[in-house]
């Protein structure tokens, strides 16, 4: 019998992990000679490593362990549903429990008529499923010709050759050939970076009409859908201005232009309501989930779709599905995650507790001389770094140089924090406590104070 307990140096495994393991956005030459964090045990917000650090994980993972590390409620799911029916797939007319409890489930959190669910193993299949559908559907209505999907520049919606094409990662589109066809890609609601002399308010309200723009120029009889985090993610926690998702909504409904809500961040609890979509008041036509489904703990992912799309999809055999959809084991993983999120309110503690503590803690970071801008929402906050805050100033040296060096020194602190560009950003677990936050806090400031010394030190404190 295999184990995953650690019984060798960390070196060994290093050694072992460069020999043979390929990681993800990773250039794994440079790791090999770095050598690799071996994590051995989480518990609650806490990992630990191979060196026994104890580490708070500011991150949830990817964004994706809303109820923390270590609930053995899980694992017990788990294991009864393997013992029972480990596997089987809901192709050929068949179906299982675990699946149909899942689908009702999200059926009856989810928002308006959001009543059906398509599983997939993760956000990325998700996203890829959301293509095929929205493009089927027009078919179905008559009007095959409405194929083109317009998203965001530095949107985030996977990495599958589908769903990184949605995306906006301009360095994710320099591999493989992205983006297929019929994707177009309009500028993103980052008033920080992008917004010059305007207000937020105009500024929002200009980058949501570049939808319609878009959608004029391309034509209307040509669009099939928009797709949008709520809030970006990966691009950076960038957060909307107030006028820009009534905007949003009102060019959709106008144009009839199906509107899809990239949840696999935002959902399940982290904006302190079940979506992001009801926290900022978006009616979108189907949704995308992942990440917080089930905390992490098995891989699953689904799009969540209207009555009025499902019912047209419904007309004719949809040609499209995955060996892993609806996994019974993923399925009842996720079932316990969520009566664990519900019956525990932590999304209650999100919204009375943690979220606005985290808030007042968060937002005072800029008072530091290396932040410009602090932005949070429920629990996924970041922060601008900048040598010069009234100008809004970008630094003079490769953008995401100071980013790294500041996330290096959070790792040396024992914290997860990760940087997009020169911005760092936290999505922790849900169930954070104020003293953790404290903790947080002070590690956060702590690697601040050193980047920004480092910075100094070595003549990188200059304006582009």
């Amino acid at each position: 019998m295999s184990t995953i307990t650690n019984h060798m140096p960390t070196e060994e495994l290093q050694a072992l992990d460069a020999a043979h393991h390929m990681h993800p956005f990773t250039a794994n030459g440079e790791l090999a000679q770095k050598g690799a964090r071996v994590i051995t045990r989480a518990d609650g917000v806490t990992l630990t490593d191979s060196e026994g650090n104890q580490i708070l994980d500011a991150m949830a993972g990817l964004w994706c362990v809303n109820i923390g590390y270590g609930r053995d409620e899980l694992a017990d799911v788990a294991a009864r549903q393997m013992r029972e029916l480990p596997y089987y797939n809901t192709f050929f007319q068949t179906t299982h429990r675990p699946a149909i409890e899942l689908a009702q489930k999200i059926a009856q959190l989810a928002p308006g008529d959001l009543n059906n669910v398509f599983f997939a193993g993760s956000g990325s299949e998700a996203n890829d499923t959301n293509i095929r559908m929205v493009r089927h559907y027009w078919a179905l209505k008559g009007k095959p010709s409405k194929s083109i999907i317009i998203s965001r520049k530095n949107a985030y919606h996977g990495s599958s050759v589908g769903s990184g094409s949605l995306g906006g990662m301009s360095a994710m589109h320099e591999q493989g050939g992205l983006p297929i066809p019929d994707v177009h890609h309009i500028n993103q609601p980052n008033w920080w970076a992008e917004g010059g002399d305007m207000s937020p308010e105009d500024f929002g309200i200009a980058r949501a009409q570049e939808l319609e723009q878009a959608i004029l120029e391309l034509g209307e009889d040509r669009v099939a859908a928009f797709i949008a985090e709520p809030v970006q993610g990966a691009g950076g926690v960038i957060v909307a201005p107030d006028s820009y998702w009534p905007e949003v909504q009102k060019i959709c409904d106008k144009y009839e232009i199906l509107l899809i809500a990239d949840e696999v961040i935002c959902g399940f609890g982290r904006t302190g309501e079940w979506f992001g979509s009801q926290k900022l008041d978006i009616r979108p036509d189907i949704m995308t989930i992942a990440k917080g489904l089930s905390s992490g703990y098995a891989p699953i992912g689904g799009s969540v779709v209207s009555d009025e799309v499902a019912s047209v999809i419904a007309q004719s055999e949809f040609n499209h599905g995955y060996t892993y959809s609806g996994h019974p084991v993923a399925a009842a993983v996720a079932l316990e995650n969520l009566r664990i999120l519900e019956e525990e309110n932590i999304l209650g503690h999100v919204r009375d507790v943690a979220a606005p503590y985290l808030k007042e803690k968060w937002e005072s970071l800029v008072a530091h001389p290396l932040v410009g801008e602090a932005k949070i929402v429920g629990m996924m906050g970041s922060i601008a770094l900048t040598p010069h805050k009234e100008s809004r100033a970008a630094f003079a040296a490769e953008t995401g140089t100071v980013g790294y060096i500041c996330r290096e020194r959070c790792f040396a602190n024992n914290l997860v924090m990760r940087h997009v560009g020169d911005r760092m950003i936290i999505s922790p677990p849900l169930i954070l406590k104020p003293e953790e936050i404290d903790m947080l806090m002070d590690r956060a400031l702590t690697s601040l104070d050193e980047c920004y010394a480092q910075i100094k030190a070595d003549g990188l404190l200059k304006s582009a």
